[in-house]
């Protein structure tokens, strides 16, 4: 067998481990927590009070105008200079869901703005109230929108993840980063590497036409039955 073969042979379970065990779970805990947190700041951006709006579009132009490693750098290295001191993971988890949170948040905002206004109108009609209307009438149909988008920001949050190295993180990169250390092999170890993210990127890629298939579905058959 071929050296380089043999080396990526060897490495290959050390650095799947660090994908199961830091990666993986990073990105969906990430996920899941940005969605949420931009789920709130797209509602509070669309029918908050005015402070409130005014807090809301700080937080995103804060975010989407920043780089994220600047932003997990400022957590993870800057805040112990104000006595907060936050260990790898926890750091880089509230860096990625800041950042999601600010970017779903506009995907989430253009999605219910997306929906008629005859939609709300209906949905009052029948004695709904504006929580009923929001989660039984408008959100649904906001998701079909907002699903391509949200999904292509979830598989750049796969590759994003790579940057928690920077913050000693022992994802996956780090660990290639590692083993380059003591084996001197960088280009067939960040090939490697990089040969991971995009498997699992064109998985997550074939989900999401398989989902958007789906909803678009859905969606035939509500414009079919309105």
């Amino acid at each position: 067998m071929p050296h380089w073969l043999q080396l990526m042979y060897d490495s290959l379970p050390t650095l799947l481990w660090a994908g199961i065990r830091f990666t993986i779970p990073l990105t969906l805990l990430s996920f899941a927590l940005g969605l949420a947190l931009g789920l709130g700041t797209a509602v509070a951006r669309l029918f908050g009070a005015r402070p409130l709006v005014l807090v809301a579009r700080f937080y995103v132009w804060v975010i989407r105008g920043t780089p994220l490693l600047v932003q997990l750098f400022v957590i993870f290295y800057g805040l112990p200079s104000l006595g907060i001191l936050l260990d790898a993971f926890p750091a880089a988890l509230i860096g990625f869901t800041l950042n999601i949170g600010a970017y779903t948040s506009e995907i989430i905002r253009a999605a219910i703005s997306s929906v008629p206004k005859g939609q709300w109108e209906a949905a009052y009609s029948t004695g709904m109230t504006w929580r009923q209307a929001m989660t039984r009438t408008i959100l649904p149909q906001a998701g079909r929108v907002a699903v391509p988008s949200l999904a292509n920001t979830f598989i750049s949050l796969v590759k994003d993840t790579s940057l928690a190295a920077a913050i000693t993180v022992p994802e996956l990169f780090q660990s290639a980063q590692r083993i380059v250390a003591t084996t001197y092999e960088p280009l067939i170890l960040y090939i490697e590497a990089a040969l991971i993210y995009l498997a699992i990127s064109s998985v997550l890629s074939s989900l999401q036409a398989r989902l958007e298939v789906r909803f678009g579905r859905y969606g035939g058959m509500l414009e079919a039955n309105p």
